[in-house]
């Protein structure tokens, strides 16, 4: 299934969720499950703004960004992470003023039964999601289902927290729910954003994809041909790769450029969306200005 098929499915269930959850508290006066129905707010503004990073990001590369548009994606997660950071503050305010005037609950059957049909919609989105994200390289996928799961974890403690209420009768267990689902979602909004920053700052390609750049590139290294001075980068769902070969000194221009494109279509064909830029070097000679020590 493609990213944006899934971000348009992943907008109509956190409608559904919004639907289910509100009603629940409508039935019910709970303050947990209102902010647990103020998370799927924030799943479907996420899914939104998502979905409008994901359009930008399939765009092909152009005058203006000759790398191409898949930073974009980071843009969402790291939006998503602060629409999580919002709603955790405004559950907790609720949550504060419920302490200071406790209400008894009405209707819990009914609103715990809204709640689980809700959490498994998320979760099975949230599955799929994941899957996808990786199949697909797309952070902004992996933010919205790692927020699914999220929302499927705090509705399954408000429906523990909601069924103690009901058995107990202690109504200040409700808004202790509400603080600790803020809790959940702040550390998980915490997570995305440091996704999205790292994302921002050209982290080297994962370990994984390292691995199999070495392995295609040691198919072509001989004693006379070497790689060096290797600098990797991901954007979104493109990986970039600048790397040295050095060849002797003594061969022709247009055979050392034969022998560049063979290793290049090999690295591109081993690891999809890759774009490898390679410089030809004399054996005898050295370069340093990709050194990624700092210069003093």
């Amino acid at each position: 299934m493609q990213v944006r098929t899934l971000l348009r499915l992943s907008v109509a269930v956190a409608v559904a969720a919004i639907t289910m959850k509100t009603l629940g508290w409508w039935l019910t006066g709970s303050v947990g499950l209102l902010s647990d129905a103020m998370e799927s707010f924030v799943n479907l503004a996420s899914a939104l703004f998502s979905l409008a990073m994901v359009t930008i990001a399939e765009r092909p590369a152009d005058e203006d960004h000759p790398f191409g548009h898949t930073k974009a994606e980071y843009f969402a997660s790291g939006f998503e992470g602060l629409l999580i950071a919002g709603a955790a503050v405004a559950i907790i305010w609720a949550a504060t003023l419920r302490f200071m005037n406790l209400q008894p609950l009405h209707g819990l059957g009914v609103g715990l039964a809204l709640i689980a049909g809700s959490s498994a919609l998320n979760g099975a989105l949230a599955w799929k999601m994941m899957a996808a994200s990786h199949e697909h390289r797309s952070i902004a996928l992996e933010a919205d289902a790692r927020h699914l799961y999220a929302d499927v974890w705090t509705s399954a403690g408000v429906v523990v927290g909601l069924a103690l209420v009901w058995l107990t009768g202690w109504l200040w267990l409700d808004p202790v729910i509400a603080v600790l689902v803020a809790a959940n979602i702040i550390r998980e909004g915490a997570r995305v954003v440091w996704r999205s920053v790292e994302g921002l700052m050209d982290k080297a390609v994962e370990p994984d994809v390292q691995a199999r750049i070495d392995r295609t590139l040691a198919r072509f290294a001989e004693s006379c041909i070497r790689f060096d001075d290797m600098v990797t980068r991901r954007a979104g769902r493109r990986r970039f790769l600048d790397v040295h070969m050095h060849v002797p000194a003594t061969w022709t221009l247009g055979r050392a450029a034969a022998l560049r494109g063979e290793v290049e279509q090999a690295l591109m064909s081993e690891i999809e969306g890759l774009r490898a830029s390679i410089q030809l070097l004399p054996s005898n000679m050295e370069a340093y200005f990709n050194s990624v020590e700092e210069t003093r």
